[in-house]
């Protein structure tokens, strides 16, 4: 086992289609940027995902640069947040700041670290406008009708990154048909607001952004005219990314925007996709209440970040029991006082530089957990707990006690706490030394039937919910 020299990072780049080296612009200051959630309800699994997966990429890039600043932004005007304040009689900053409260909670219960800035679109409506009026000033975007539109045609290299001819993409974006549209393709960037609708003073009258000009304004604001990293599910690559690129280069006198594109394949329910109108939904708020958020997470990166990842009702279980022998191996190891420096092993860490290979990461981790179950040495137990301590923080596991995790705390339905388990573990013990088998094995039974099993070893009895 040794720690890794191989330190380059290889991503795939939907911009040019194929794995590129990672180069910075700015290796002391390493910038990506997220679309983040539109909060007016609960998150489902496939809004997990890229949190999941972006939370992964973000520890790579600190492992491998001082300095990296990820922003991921929250929607926080938008029409469905209006229709949801609407329907319940109030402001919409009440809606998005319960469901932002919410979104945030529960990325936080599958370890999904908060990312350096947190812009809100809100927050931004100056930088919007003033970009708006740079691209009417360069002839990119025009007003009709107190909407302010951007003119497509005026961008030859738009459908660069999704490659899709126009007459495609004008179908796929479903735009709105307008008579003051000059073409089919132009995009909102300001649209007008009634009295009853929220709304800000610009200079086109009182109106609200479209959606695709809030991630131009906030990148440019936090990060600069040109990133390194952009990121979003594939869902997002059209119009949504598209159109991020037109507005900003188009705005920034044609300097790049984003070096590198990546995007998550969807999560899939049984094989079918995922939408309200299957019923097959599926909300992180009720899964958290399910499994363990680790768990939860492992699922999420069982499988390629740029592949569809097909969730049916063993997966939650399966992941469960990957991270209960993940976690025994460090129960092995005992006491065993980590070894300093960087214990990282070379395979495992060649995996994640290899275009985030999640898959064979894991691969790697229980390899550690094999060696770690068999280790007697003293030193090489402290260079495996802490290459599996080292590992594991890379994809945000193994972040509990492990006596903690095979414990849990008391049962939703009241079950035994671990003070009462451990009361039975100890009459238990008492009775197998009085050679009263019968009454042990009855102990045993009944831990068995509360959901606890129990397992003797050398070092003695521990105990681990079912």
């Amino acid at each position: 086992m040794t720690a890794s020299s191989q330190r380059t990072l290889y991503l795939h780049n939907n911009l040019t289609r194929s794995k590129d080296a990672f180069a910075p612009l700015n290796p002391d200051r390493v910038t990506m940027y997220v679309c983040g959630p539109t909060v007016y309800n609960h998150a489902h699994i496939g809004n997990a995902r890229p949190a999941v997966v972006f939370d992964v990429l973000a520890r790579v890039l600190r492992h491998l640069y001082p300095n990296v600043v990820y922003a991921r932004n929250i929607t926080d005007i938008e029409d469905k947040i209006i229709e949801k304040a609407a329907e319940e009689g109030v402001e919409i900053s009440v809606i998005t700041e319960r469901y932002a409260d919410i979104y945030r909670a529960d990325m936080g219960a599958l370890g999904v670290a908060r990312p350096d800035i947190e812009p809100l679109a809100t927050e931004t409506i100056a930088e919007m406008v003033a970009m708006m009026e740079r691209l009417i000033a360069a002839g990119h975007a025009y007003v009709a009708e107190g909407h302010v539109l951007f003119d497509v045609p005026s961008f030859p290299d738009y459908g660069a990154l999704s490659r899709r001819p126009m007459d495609e993409m004008i179908a796929g974006a479903r735009v709105e048909v307008a008579p003051y549209k000059k073409s089919p393709a132009d995009f909102v960037l300001w649209k007008p607001s009634s009295d009853a609708q929220p709304g800000w003073e610009s200079p086109w009258g009182r109106g609200r952004p479209g959606w695709h000009i809030e991630c131009s304004a906030m990148i440019e604001k936090h990060l600069g005219e040109t990133i390194d990293i952009h990121g979003g599910g594939i869902d997002l690559q059209f119009p949504h990314h598209e159109n991020e690129v037109a507005q900003s280069v188009c705005s920034h006198g044609g300097a790049a925007f984003a070096r590198y594109w990546l995007h998550n394949g969807f999560v899939n329910m049984n094989s079918e996709k995922m939408s309200k109108s299957l019923g097959n939904v599926l909300l992180v708020h009720d899964l958290i209440e399910q499994a363990p958020g680790e768990a939860i997470r492992l699922a999420l990166l069982n499988g390629h970040y740029r592949q569809p990842l097909d969730w049916n009702d063993d997966v939650l279980p399966q992941a469960k029991a990957m991270l209960d022998r993940l976690y025994g191996a460090l129960k092995t190891l005992g006491d065993a006082v980590p070894a300093n420096g960087d214990q990282v092993p070379s395979a495992f860490l060649a995996a994640l530089l290899d275009d985030l290979n999640t898959p064979k990461a894991l691969a790697e981790l229980f390899a550690l957990a094999k060696q770690a179950n068999v280790a007697t040495d003293g030193a090489a137990k402290a260079e495996l707990k802490a290459a599996l301590l080292q590992a594991g923080h890379l994809l945000g596991l193994l972040q509990d006690d492990p006596r903690a995790w095979f414990e849990g705390g008391p049962s939703a339905e009241g079950g035994l706490d671990a003070a009462a388990i451990e009361a039975q573990i100890e009459a238990r013990n008492a009775a197998r030394a009085a050679k009263d088998f019968a009454e042990a094995d009855r102990i045993r039974d009944e831990l068995a039937a509360a959901g606890i099993l129990i397992e003797d070893s050398a070092g003695g009895t521990s105990w681990r919910k079912a």
